[in-house]
């Protein structure tokens, strides 16, 4: 009787029930949670004409004054809906993890299929992050175009809590989706530019796994302030619990977990990281049994890459797909923001559309200091202090000035351990301080409701298409001014975050008038998914 109770207890079938029960569980607490907080005060953008109008409908959520449960000062200034917010997104991903592995569990998969739904299992895992509460899909959700869904910290800190809620890196989320397109990064003599790789400073470098997503993927596990294991060896060890382990298996091999693994492998796996200076692998492993847990390591990340690679993450279905197909038309407005994109406004300069043989991926995938102020409610400046384990994420404080790309070219470790791969490239750096990597422009407008707000750039400072346009159209013709003051964004700009390399060729004064501004935003909102034909006989 024991031995059968203790099977159950260890079956997939088991693990799965018991995340069910935790998500019923989660959701039941959101319910109670959000019938627990009274309305909040609003406030609203400064507003002149027609961007005063769209930022007046943007509610700033009194957030960045408000401290949310604060145990040290590191937690600095935090939404009113915070608590509430992470529940309810925790819960979604919930839903979807469990929603697949009953998909798993009924259906027959080739071995496309297989690996891409195991990555999709391992990016919607929370139990692979040092808490058990984090999943790496908690940043990236399909509902935003696999950016930030928490509107609250667009609004406000951009950046979103790891696994240890009271941490929080400098960067707004980027996009899963058409990332998987982004070729190994290399640097164009002719262009004198650095091409590829993942995440906003290139670190993602695709070197080793030859695919800058892979590499990305395996950053937020063991970054402090993101998932926070202590060890990749951790995530190994996690995986060989999952309730998806044959899954894994299947497509990997059926002795990637024959791993002897320490007897306080749990309470190991449980302190959140940095590991020790004296003991960068807390995880004691023999050689052997290292060597396969690395292998795991490589192996689920170039699972979650196949999955962003499916057409579930990057499908090409926009209306503008279906136009280019002579499926569908824009609007006037829609086609005179194309031509204004690939024209006057400059923009396929860098956000390129195609050409033969090229995929239309709005991107050229190099970097650019695009001289964005600075966004002051980041949370990172606050996280100066040390926190309960000690550890203090930014100690530069209120002084740090995030220098992208330049930063990783210095071959300075990372958060999450990626290294410039190439010695020859630190002389560069210089050149490429205050950089940020050219991100897609496709779903640059999918949200879950119209009136849902994004955060748009590496520090989230934009918050609509429309303030971004702007920027692009007169930051260097309207005058300087601090950050809060009236007109801000609309009248005058604060200056730039990193003065040093700023692109003057392509942007600053594009001479658009206001109706232009409005037509490009109409264009970038065809760049969004899952676009649906109209039924004959009615409008398009």
């Amino acid at each position: 009787m024991n031995f059968q109770r203790n099977g159950l207890l260890r079956s997939p079938e088991w693990r799965l029930a018991m995340r069910l029960i935790r998500s019923v569980t989660t959701v039941t607490l959101a319910c109670i949670g959000l019938l627990a907080i009274t309305d909040v005060g609003r406030t609203h953008l400064h507003a002149n004409s027609k961007l005063r109008a769209e930022n007046n409908a943007i509610p700033l959520l009194a957030a960045a004054s408000v401290k949310a449960k604060p145990t040290n000062d590191s937690i600095g200034h935090m939404p009113p809906l915070f608590d509430s917010d992470v529940v309810r997104v925790v819960a979604d991903i919930d839903r979807i993890e469990a929603d697949t592995l009953r998909e798993l569990s009924r259906t027959a998969l080739d071995r496309e299929g297989q690996i891409r739904t195991l990555g999709k299992l391992l990016l919607f895992d929370k139990h692979l992050s040092v808490n058990q509460n984090e999943a790496c899909s908690f940043c990236h959700t399909p509902e935003t175009g696999f950016t930030g869904p928490i509107q609250s910290l667009n609004l406000s800190t951009v950046a979103y809590p790891g696994s240890v809620r009271t941490r929080f890196s400098q960067r707004k989320p980027q996009s899963y989706m058409y990332a998987t397109f982004a070729p190994v990064l290399h640097y164009n003599e002719l262009q004198g530019d650095f091409v590829g790789g993942n995440f906003w400073d290139m670190r993602a470098s695709g070197y080793r796994l030859q695919s800058p997503s892979a590499e990305q993927a395996q950053g937020p596990p063991t970054n402090p302030v993101e998932m926070g294991l202590p060890d990749s060896a951790c995530l190994a060890y996690r995986l060989s619990k999952a309730p998806y382990r044959k899954l894994f298996e299947t497509v990997w091999g059926g002795d990637s977990f024959a791993i002897q693994w320490p007897k306080e492998i749990e309470n190991i796996c449980a302190i959140p990281g940095p590991p020790a200076d004296d003991d960068q692998y807390p995880v004691h492993l023999a050689a052997a049994d290292r060597q396969r847990a690395d292998h795991v390591y490589d192996c689920f990340a170039l699972a979650a890459a196949a999955y962003e690679a499916s057409p579930e993450v990057s499908p090409f279905t926009s209306k503008y797909d279906d136009v280019q197909a002579a499926k569908a038309q824009f609007t006037p407005e829609e086609g005179m923001g194309y031509a204004l994109f690939r024209s006057k406004a400059r923009c396929n300069e860098c956000h390129r559309d195609g050409g033969p043989g090229e995929e239309p991926l709005f991107t050229d995938f190099t970097a650019s200091n695009l001289g964005v102020p600075r966004n002051p409610a980041v949370q990172f400046y606050f996280e100066s202090k040390p926190d309960e384990r000690g550890y203090t994420p930014n100690t530069a404080g209120s002084s740090y000035v995030d220098f992208g790309v330049g930063f990783f070219l210095r071959k300075l470790k990372s958060l999450s351990g990626q290294l410039n791969p190439d010695s020859q490239w630190i002389a560069l750096a210089p050149k490429f301080d205050g950089k940020f990597q050219v991100p897609t422009l496709r779903n640059v407008d999918m949200r879950p409701s119209p009136d849902f707000v994004k955060a748009y750039m590496h520090n989230g400072y934009f918050k609509s298409l429309k303030e971004v346009v702007h920027f692009y159209n007169t930051r260097d013709v309207l005058p300087q001014c601090k950050a809060g003051d009236p007109g801000e964004k609309v009248t005058c700009w604060p200056p730039p975050e990193d003065p040093t390399n700023i692109n003057k060729r392509q942007l600053g004064d594009l001479k658009l008038t206001d109706s232009e501004e409005d037509d490009l935003v109409a264009f970038l909102k065809t760049l969004t998914d899952d676009y649906k034909l109209s039924s004959p006989g009615t409008a398009k």
